[in-house]
């Protein structure tokens, strides 16, 4: 009798037991890009932290340009000039103004900022063809954030404009959860580099480059360390190598029934590796368990690329989210129409390569290629996975199915 397959929900399940959010590091701004927050932020100050112009033109008191229009100009002395970033003391009095430039704070006694445009640009005085009223092209200190207000909430992930926010009020060091370190590799005797000559029998390793970059886009650091022949020895050196700066190991091939499957001879004798037949297609072998003193999490996914791209969307991406502390740990998943009936295997949830659109304000789902696991090229023309569940073998065209959202590209 052969061995009951293991649901694909019993995997993912026993994966997620094991991993948990990594602890918490103060990093500077730089090497904070892209980490999740673990705390909330407040302003020590106000954002901005003073009154201070919005263009660069003159401040005056609204009051005494009132009359002002492009037919009777008001003309007033300019009694100075104040930059960005001065600090000399100016007060205008009444019927004054001084030159200002964008980002100078507010002299006292100035209510308003006349743009250049609506002036004739004047140094020793100035005509002026606007009337404005008080708060005129002025930004108000606060008025972005006042000073104690919270502006990062923890969880929110650190992109570009979220570090500048908080280098404007002034941090330059965050607590954050660091992105996981993913070692990925490739096993088998076939595999070559990309770029080398081919000789029979020979296949370029595809697969480290594949998952390498998918798991910089779940929001890993990935290490490619490339190709390790089916030599016991040397994949288990690889591997001791590899732990000192791995949160993750990922490696695929050799995870079969095959006599060379080395990567199942080698983590069997490591850790709490398992290797187990999941009722998925494609992607049914797969290893899981945690090796070293550190009890690093292992993934050995199958060799053939579509099977290693599934088995990383399905299993390790979740668990990379995990590890950052970070939700929804899943691809997000709709509903849609798909164009062409679909078949899978009986008791297997199958994930079927497609491409999404919209269609008259509906998703609707088309199957691209061939259902072999080894048809990378049909992968690479997709956006979507089809969701076929374990008690479905025939789908009909036009009916609703479960599509996991891949990047989003288009066509």
């Amino acid at each position: 009798m052969s061995e009951a397959l293991k649901p694909v929900d019993a995997h993912l399940a026993d994966i997620l037991s094991v991993v948990g959010p990594l602890s918490a590091l103060d990093l500077t701004l730089p090497d904070a890009h892209h980490t999740v927050l673990t705390e909330d932020v407040h302003s020590t100050f106000p954002l901005p932290p003073f009154d201070n112009s919005a263009m660069d033109g003159y401040a005056v008191r609204a009051e005494d340009i009132r009359a002002a229009s492009p037919e009777s100009a008001i003309v007033l002395p300019v009694v100075g000039d104040v930059a960005a970033g001065s600090t000399t003391p100016y007060t205008v009095q009444p019927g004054l103004c001084v030159r200002i430039m964008t980002g100078a704070p507010i002299p006292p006694g100035a209510d308003a900022v006349i743009p250049l445009e609506d002036t004739d640009g004047g140094i020793a005085q100035v005509a002026i063809r606007k009337a404005v009223g008080s708060g005129h092209c002025i930004r108000r200190a606060g008025e972005d954030a006042p000073s104690g207000s919270e502006v990062l909430k923890a969880g929110t992930h650190l992109g570009a404009t979220q570090l500048g926010l908080l280098a404007a009020i002034g941090r330059d060091r965050v607590h954050v959860r660091p992105r996981p370190r993913v070692v990925v590799l490739s096993t088998g005797s076939e595999l070559v580099e990309p770029g080398q000559p081919l000789h029979l029998g020979q296949i370029p390793d595809s697969n480290s480059a594949l998952l390498t970059a998918a798991a910089i886009e779940a929001g890993a650091i990935a290490y490619r360390v490339g190709i390790v022949p089916d030599e016991p020895g040397v994949l288990a050196d690889t591997l001791e190598d590899q732990l000192i700066r791995a949160d993750v190991i990922v490696t695929t091939g050799g995870v079969s029934v095959g006599t060379y499957d080395v990567v199942k001879e080698v983590l069997s004798r490591i850790g709490t590796v398992k290797f187990d037949r999941v009722a998925m297609q494609p992607g049914m072998p797969q290893g899981f368990g945690t090796i070293g003193p550190d009890k690093t999490p292992f993934f050995g996914l199958p060799g053939n690329p579509v099977s290693a791209y599934v088995s990383f969307e399905v299993f390790v991406r979740p668990a990379l989210r995990r590890m950052l502390g970070v939700e929804p740990i899943a691809r997000p998943t709709v509903r849609a129409r798909v164009t062409e009936p679909l078949r899978s295997p009986p008791g297997k949830r199958s994930f079927l390569r497609g491409w999404l659109a919209v269609e008259e304000g509906a998703y609707v789902v088309r199957p691209v290629g061939a259902a072999g696991s080894h048809l990378i090229a049909s992968l690479a023309a997709s956006n979507a996975l089809i969701v076929v569940p374990e008690n479905a073998t025939d789908i009909e065209a036009g009916s609703a199915v479960s599509v996991m959202m891949l990047e989003r590209r288009h066509q």
